[in-house]
């Protein structure tokens, strides 16, 4: 495995570990399920997200 691809994979793992990959996944789906609409800006983005973690609130350790 060369270098430049190990560093690709512990990129994309880290950013699946912290959730910064997720506001890419809704701005590619937003894309396809409501191309005219505007999608929200990354603030409001994770300001929902976490309001919605609050309310509903799983297993975890802090």
């Amino acid at each position: 495995m060369t270098p430049r691809r190990l560093f690709g994979l512990v990129r994309w793992y880290l950013r699946e570990l912290t959730g910064e990959a997720a506001y890419g996944r809704y701005l590619d789906r937003h894309r396809r399920t409501h191309p005219d609409t505007p999608a929200l800006p990354r603030r409001e983005f994770e300001r929902r997200r976490t309001d919605r973690k609050d309310a509903h609130p799983t297993a975890r350790c802090c």
